[in-house]
């Protein structure tokens, strides 16, 4: 699924898409996340608008336009939003068009977990994907005493901690593993025992691990590319993360798996005892 420093990718990419005429609008009919379809009504409602801004919140997209309204958009787990020729032809599993005059932006979404929506500005914060998110750690920033306030009210891992999107928005499987490893800190750990030494250490290596893997545009093991079709070359300066058995970059010893709450976790014995 990509997470933060590949939605923001995208986001970067798409900045061409800023100043085009929305003239058209299409969606496929077919359901995306919870199986709720596009609303083409709202969609169709914005041609003629100017595409004004793009930001991101976490893993969400928000396509401002010169209208009231914005338009919301998440990958899911293999979801793409490309730039391409109008005239190109459409690949399979694409959901929805916005037509930008000679060019499109196309959102392809094989298995069909991402999400699409019309928001209002002066509302947005409370629409159901965002209004539960909690900061995100690049364009808001992590107050240390707060996160640590919160982990002592919590039962539950470290890792499972820093993965909740209602705790911090964007972090994922990837970046969770390497940031654990960056801290120093056993992805098993209680969210209780941190202290808020290891708080703060725990909020500069998701702060240096995000932004690493942004100026390296992001990673790509299976689907992720950006909204030119290139993919992210972050993968080859992955510390632990998909490294079982090689060493770890720090004291050699050799990089452990295992599953934690279904997700596949990678760290090191040695490095990660605290």
């Amino acid at each position: 699924m990509p997470e933060l420093p590949e939605v923001e990718t995208v986001r970067r990419t798409l900045e061409p898409a800023i100043g085009a005429r929305i003239s058209s609008a299409w969606c496929s009919g077919l359901g995306l996340h919870m199986g709720r379809k596009p609303p083409l009504r709202k969609l169709r409602a914005l041609v003629g608008a100017t595409i004004t801004g793009l930001r991101r919140h976490g893993k969400y997209l928000l396509l401002d336009t010169d209208r009231p309204q914005s338009i919301l958009a998440h990958l899911g787990m293999t979801g793409r939003l490309r730039i391409v020729p109008a005239s190109e032809p459409r690949v399979p599993h694409t959901h929805v068009v916005i037509g930008l005059g000679a060019r499109d932006l196309r959102y392809i979404d094989a298995r069909r977990f991402g999400q699409f929506d019309v928001v209002e500005r002066a509302t947005e914060s409370a629409h159901p994907a965002l209004a539960e998110l909690g900061p995100d750690p690049i364009t808001d920033g992590l107050d240390p005493e707060a996160l640590h306030a919160l982990a002592r009210t919590k039962r539950t891992t470290v890792k499972a901690f820093i993965l909740d999107q209602g705790v911090i928005a964007g972090v994922g499987n990837i970046y969770a593993s390497e940031a654990l490893w960056r801290a120093q800190l056993r992805p098993t750990l209680r969210t209780h025992k941190l202290t808020a030494k290891t708080t703060k250490a725990l909020i500069a290596a998701i702060q240096e691990v995000l932004r690493r893997a942004i100026e390296n545009n992001g990673t790509s093991l299976r689907d992720f590319v950006d909204a030119d079709g290139s993919a992210g070359s972050n993968w080859e300066y992955l510390w632990v993360y998909d490294r079982l058995d090689k060493p770890c970059p720090r004291c050699k010893t050799s990089i452990r798996r295992a599953v934690h709450q279904g997700r596949a976790t990678y760290y090191c014995p040695t490095c990660q005892a605290a």
